[in-house]
Formats: structure tokens, sequence, C-alpha cells
């Protein structure tokens, strides 16, 4: 016997409402802001450091 896994994937389609993607869009921005805001920090912090 054969120990082979198989693997499925789903796919889903959402509706949301408008309130809702207002919502989504408005986390999904903070997120981006975090992120580049966080990463020019580090970016930063190395070149900083890179020319000590």
């Amino acid at each position: 016997m054969d120990d082979v896994l198989q693997q499925k994937g789903y796919q889903y389609r959402i509706y949301p409402t408008k309130q809702q993607q207002q919502l989504i869009n408005r986390t999904l921005g903070c997120a981006r802001f975090v992120y580049n805001r966080f990463l020019n920090i580090r970016k930063e912090a190395w070149t900083d450091s890179k020319k000590a």
C-alpha cells in the first residue's frame, strides 16, 4: 500500500456588502501602512549600521 498524500483545494467566492467592503479595504490599508512603516524603519537601521 503506497503512502500517497492527496491534497484537495477549494475556491470560494464572497460577495461582501458595500459596508463590509469598506471595512476590508480599511483593514488591508492599515496592515499595508504598518508593514511599510516597519520595513522603512528596518531599512534605515540597516543603512545606519552599515555606514558606522
